[in-house]
């Protein structure tokens, strides 16, 4: 994935590091672009929230 791919789904760099790192949390509208753009089921981004 590129950086312009999680830039899309995350944002900025320093969120894209803090939820990379386990420091922040996945938002409703993160859990939806990764929905989306990789197909991931949503119920497995919540739980891992």
């Amino acid at each position: 994935m590129s950086e312009a791919e999680l830039f899309d789904i995350l944002g900025y760099r320093s969120r894209k590091s803090e939820v990379l790192s386990g420091k922040r949390k996945l938002n409703l509208a993160m859990i939806r672009k990764i929905r989306e753009k990789l197909k991931v089921p949503a119920g497995v981004l919540i739980q891992a929230c």
